[in-house]
């Protein structure tokens, strides 16, 4: 086990754009498709669940102190 926290390099690459938008470019046709899946009622069209309660997302962890 190491004494110290290591740093990564700053002048190493990435395999991957940070951001999954950099691969798609603007004129590209998934563009329509997400705008228009965007814009659908999924509970009107009968899909249960796509509201998230208060509650979604990991619980909360008490501190030992």
């Amino acid at each position: 086990m190491k004494r110290f926290v290591e740093g990564t390099d700053r002048q190493q690459g990435t395999l991957f754009p940070a951001v999954l938008d950099e691969y798609v470019g603007e004129d590209n046709p998934v563009r329509a498709i997400d705008v228009f899946v965007d814009g659908l009622d999924l509970a009107k069209l009968g899909f249960g669940g796509v509201a998230l309660s208060q509650r979604a997302g990991r619980r909360i962890i008490q501190p030992r102190c």
